[in-house]
């Protein structure tokens, strides 16, 4: 029987966070609670072997949905499901802990994700050793075995992320920030994953070493079948790296489509002004419409379409009421034809 398409799927899910004022000091301002909707009612799917990039502003909750789809947030109201699984809801420990084998997680700041006080090797052999990838048996002969395999397994990671065996004896200050986010690919590697959720793997990195830890994702996903979600807010990653696209604003996904049809015929007004900030080295004259304003605040957001109020197309009716997600695209009035293209003239 083979293996459902579908790896990971995301049902309208919700993270809600309470930055209210402790209850006795809104009782004396007479101030209501304060709820932040970090996430509010993202669905999409993720199909085996491709990578779903998430784009969007600093804010728009982009990292918080990455933590709950591994697992480290809970989520306030929906499901993850991985290959059908609920991790949040499902009491079957063996289960649970198949789930979070097969997903890992590469993090932004190589400089912050890694323990300054353990060797890289020890690093990259935690996660054998916790979900019992490596493990010998109950005999010191089984363990002394045990740490051996562990231990050709580590040195076979290196090999395969660009580094040597004998870096496993190094702490993390010894190496460049490329090689330490090559650890952190390592260690996401070290427990056999299908799935790894890649929150903004290159943003702290050189320009130059961007691109080779981003063709080195790419050799490891065509090299061992792996699925990502890609979190970033860099379009010319997405566009590299993406099989499909989800843009995000205000906590919600506001357009999903397939990364060339959304490079070249953007539908909702939001990715338009996105892509048109970005610098045309191509010079071909076509007329842009730059970001204006700034993010509404996530507290207190704007009534109807949270978009309304930088976009230049909004009516009376986008003030009052919330688009929908309808056709992969949330908005009462998508680019369509001539204007996907950026016609501003049209306007």
């Amino acid at each position: 029987m083979s293996a459902p398409a579908e790896l990971v799927a995301v049902r309208d899910l919700k993270c809600v966070f309470d930055v209210s004022k402790p209850w006795i000091s809104r009782l004396i301002d007479r101030e209501p609670r304060r709820l932040l909707r970090a996430v509010d009612g993202v669905d999409f799917t993720i199909r085996r072997g491709e990578t779903f990039g998430i784009v969007g502003e600093s804010g728009s909750g982009k990292s918080t949905l990455a933590r709950m789809v591994v697992g480290l947030l809970r989520p306030s109201a929906g499901q993850v499901l991985i290959s059908g699984v609920d991790m949040a809801a499902t009491r079957d420990p063996l289960a649970r802990r198949d789930v979070r084998r097969r997903m890992q997680m590469i993090f932004q700041d190589p400089y912050a994700s890694l323990n300054p006080r353990w060797r890289a090797g020890d690093i990259i052999a935690e996660p054998i050793f916790a979900f019992g990838r490596g493990a010998g048996g109950a005999n010191g002969a089984g363990k002394a075995l045990g740490k051996v395999k562990v231990q050709a397994r580590v040195d076979e990671l290196l090999r395969l992320v660009g580094l040597d065996r004998a870096d496993g004896r190094k702490y993390p200050h010894e190496f460049s920030g490329g090689q330490r986010q090559r650890i952190a690919i390592a260690r996401a590697l070290a427990s056999n994953p299908d799935f790894i959720v890649c929150d903004e793997p290159t943003s702290a990195l050189d320009v130059s070493i961007q691109a080779q830890i981003l063709n080195l994702m790419r050799d490891l996903q065509d090299q061992l079948g792996l699925t990502y979600l890609l979190i970033t807010h860099n379009l010319a990653v997405v566009r590299h790296m993406a099989t499909r696209v989800g843009v995000m604003y205000l906590g919600r996904l506001v357009e999903i489509a397939a990364s060339e049809a959304l490079f070249a015929r953007p539908r909702h007004h939001y990715t338009r002004m996105l892509l048109d900030a970005v610098p045309d080295l191509a010079m071909s004259g076509r007329a842009r419409t730059p970001v204006g304003g700034e993010a509404p605040n996530p507290i207190d957001p704007p009534p109807g379409c949270p978009f309304h109020p930088r976009c230049p197309r909004a009516a009376e009716r986008c003030k009052h009421e919330t688009p929908l997600l309808r056709d992969n695209v949330a908005c009462h009035f998508p680019l369509d034809g001539p204007e996907s293209q950026g016609r501003s003239g049209e306007r």
